[in-house]
């Protein structure tokens, strides 16, 4: 970078997203020896990668130094920086929406990724789907913003992950879950003892028994509207990343930056 002012990309954040995220992402001072890069073009070379689904090295050049941008995107994900702005984000948008910040009910759900050749060593084969790769298991509240989540080789059931899920549910919460909707997936006395353990109740939304054709089902759409919020990044298309980890962060980036563009608009329309 030249110092020249150069064209916005699409992915870049406005000022008044900017002006939120700044304080999460500062993990040192601005005049601190180390940073060759405004914070700002490091976090819009993050964010355009992850809508992109571009590799590192395709990072352009008007844009901060790929090396630069991937180190600094791990340090917030190892920081849960983005962690911590989907929770507060959630009860900001909760509170615009009229409802309590803490929510009641849960929706559980996963979600397989195709493994690439940097996630085939740790992949599973997930049956159900027919593809080899990676799950990604989520909770969100029953507006779809996110409450937990975490990821597990594809061929690992999702009614084994609700302990997991129920116990990050309700940490995030402080323990204000009592119910979470759930699919067939989750169906069984483990599932529900793991659940009831933290205070939570699962019910299953089953299909109607003469099914014809595509059935909306009630408090499952809304799971299901967030996993297409997330096809809107091309990066978590598949499974690209060597680190489960890195899976794990890059989902909650994208949702930082989902919560992110909602909290912004609604802020405008009642401005």
């Amino acid at each position: 970078m030249d110092g020249t002012a150069r064209k916005p990309y699409p992915s870049d954040v406005s000022d008044d997203e900017w002006a939120f995220v700044a304080p999460y992402l500062t993990l040192m001072k601005e005049d601190a020896p180390q940073r060759d890069h405004p914070l700002r073009e490091v976090f819009n070379g993050a964010r355009w990668i992850v809508r992109a689904g571009a590799s590192w090295r395709m990072m352009p050049h008007d844009l901060p130094p790929w090396h630069a941008v991937y180190q600094q995107t791990r340090r917030w994900i190892a920081a849960a920086v983005f962690e911590a702005m989907t929770h507060d984000l959630r009860r900001l948008l909760r509170e615009l929406a009229d409802r309590m910040p803490e929510p009641r009910a849960a929706v559980l759900d996963s979600r397989t990724l195709q493994s690439s050749p940097e996630s085939g060593g740790r992949a599973g084969y997930d049956g159900a789907e027919r593809r080899k790769g990676s799950k990604v298991h989520l909770a969100v509240d029953t507006l779809g913003h996110l409450l937990a989540l975490h990821v597990t080789p594809a061929n690992e059931q999702d009614r084994a992950q609700v302990a997991e899920l129920a116990a990050a549910v309700q940490e995030a919460t402080c323990e204000a879950v009592e119910i979470a909707f759930v699919d067939q997936g989750y169906t069984g006395d483990a599932p529900a003892a793991a659940a009831t353990a933290r205070g939570i109740r699962l019910e299953v939304v089953k299909l109607p028994e003469a099914k014809r054709g595509f059935v909306l089902l009630p408090r499952r759409r809304v799971v299901e509207r967030s996993n297409a919020w997330l096809a809107r990044f091309r990066r978590l298309a598949r499974d690209y990343e060597r680190s489960s980890a890195t899976l794990r962060g890059l989902h909650l980036f994208a949702f930082t930056v989902l919560m992110l563009q909602r909290f912004v608009a609604l802020t405008r329309q009642y401005a």
